[in-house]
């Protein structure tokens, strides 16, 4: 392939769509082919010294040959950055499950907000697709082996969360959208720097509870990675949580940077596109499957996030998000920025964690506390009563109303029936009558008049 935007020449021989809210069943990982580096735009470096040493990487290892997006979105060179220490990502989805040991102690803990899991949100729920969660939390964070064999996550020493949710279909105890409520709160309670959701509800809208459940991680200083979702599954738009102000909306492409016709949605709300087809990850019991889908594109943004924070502490959320997205690399498909099937472009791992990149003061994805003031149609108690504007100006009382004559007899004329109503009606007919017997008069003289001169025969 020539193209200047190709992410690799990798193809897969077996694939899976997604799902609307989770992917569908996984198929085995195809055979292996050469990967190709993507061709990008120049950016300028901070040149930041190494924080910590390359990860053990076996780039022929037949797993690892899979994994394009590892050179294709420029993540194995920013692992000579960082490989996101000190971050914990947070998944709320089916469960982590124990993958036969591959997440060695990367998993710092987990809760069931579904009722029907364990304590712990390890293990899977559903009869979907139970793995969802697992190869989420692989793609994002997976540590891979200490030989550099096996799957490698994109932030592969960043520590994970599982949150365990009960889909559709699961016999959840408690409707949906509060479990992912209480799961935002407890993520952001439990350290979690980083959020991935990889599900919509297909619709544009959402409910209240979740104002103040992602308000609350906003607040926390959390970047919220969402899923755009994907066409292939009945998909058509972009749909909650990826409507909501603040957060970053991922959308899909294959292997040559074109926007996924499957395995993703594109609308308004995208913030970034990042692969999401042929993808790698692992399922529960520690299989290597072959998937597609935003599903996989939104934890593999969310590995570069917390690389972006591991490399830059400093940094709060909105400039977290502000380095991914203004170092997106720009396709010619693109009209403007951001594109409604690109958003800023395409994913560079490396430019996001080490260009120089001007900080911001607002979330450039939004302000859901704005958002709410503007449209939930009622004032939050926390808004300041405004200011009077000008001092109120005395009004003089007016005069009293006159005094109520005397009632008198409806028989006798008043003064008022007099002046307004008898003497205009003599004025106008003491004339008419005198007109009318003078005309009279004269007419009887002239009949007279006529009766003498007239001969007698």
């Amino acid at each position: 392939m020539t193209r200047g935007r190709m992410l690799s020449s990798f193809a897969a021989s077996a694939a899976m769509a997604a799902s609307v809210v989770l992917a569908a069943s996984p198929a085995v990982a195809a055979a292996p082919a050469a990967p190709a580096p993507v061709t990008s735009v120049p950016v300028q470096a901070e040149t930041p010294a190494p924080t910590a040493p390359p990860v053990p990487d076996d780039p022929a290892d037949p797993v690892r040959a899979q994994q394009y997006w590892l050179d294709g979105a420029r993540i194995r060179e920013a692992w000579n950055t960082t490989l996101g220490e000190g971050v914990t990502i947070a998944v709320l989805d089916t469960g982590i499950g124990k993958a036969a040991g591959a997440f060695g102690d990367s998993v710092a803990g987990g809760v069931d907000e579904s009722g029907v899991g364990s304590k712990d949100g390890r293990s899977p729920v559903g009869v979907i697709n139970s793995d969802h969660g697992t190869l989420v939390a692989s793609t994002a964070a997976a540590p891979g082996n200490a030989d550099g064999t096996g799957m490698i996550g994109v932030a592969p020493r960043a520590k994970l969360l599982s949150i365990s949710l009960g889909f559709p279909g699961s016999s959840a105890t408690k409707p949906f959208t509060e479990q992912v409520a209480e799961g935002m709160r407890w993520a952001v309670d439990h350290g979690a720097k980083v959020i991935n959701l990889s599900f919509t509800t297909n619709t544009l809208d959402w409910d209240r509870s979740w104002d103040d459940a992602f308000l609350y991680a906003f607040e926390h200083d959390v970047v919220v990675i969402v899923a755009a979702g994907n066409r292939g599954s009945g998909t058509s738009i972009v749909g909650a949580p990826a409507t909501i102000p603040g957060v970053l909306t991922v959308g899909g492409v294959d292997q040559t940077g074109t926007a996924s016709v499957e395995a993703s949605t594109q609308g308004i709300f995208i913030g970034v596109m990042a692969p999401s087809e042929h993808l790698l990850g692992l399922t529960a019991d520690g299989s290597v499957v072959s998937w597609d889908g935003t599903s996989g594109a939104a934890p593999i943004v969310a590995g570069v996030a917390a690389l972006v924070r591991a490399a830059h502490p400093e940094l709060d959320a909105a400039n977290v998000i502000n380095r991914i997205i203004r170092t997106a690399i720009k396709v010619p498909e693109m009209t403007k920025t951001p594109d409604v099937q690109y958003g800023y472009g395409l994913l560079d791992a490396n430019a996001a964690v080490t260009a120089s990149v001007p900080k911001v003061k607002a979330n450039p994805m939004g302000d859901l506390k704005e958002w709410i003031r503007l449209y939930r149609r009622a004032a939050s108690p926390a808004d300041p009563t405004p200011d009077a504007t000008a001092t109120p100006v005395p009004v003089p009382p007016l005069p009293a109303a006159d005094a109520p004559s005397e009632p008198g007899s409806p028989l006798l004329p008043s003064a008022e029936t007099l002046r307004y109503g008898t003497l205009p009606l003599l004025a106008l007919t003491v004339p008419g009558t005198l007109i009318a017997l003078g005309v009279t008069a004269a007419a009887r003289r002239i009949r007279s008049e006529r009766g003498r001169r007239t001969p007698t025969p």
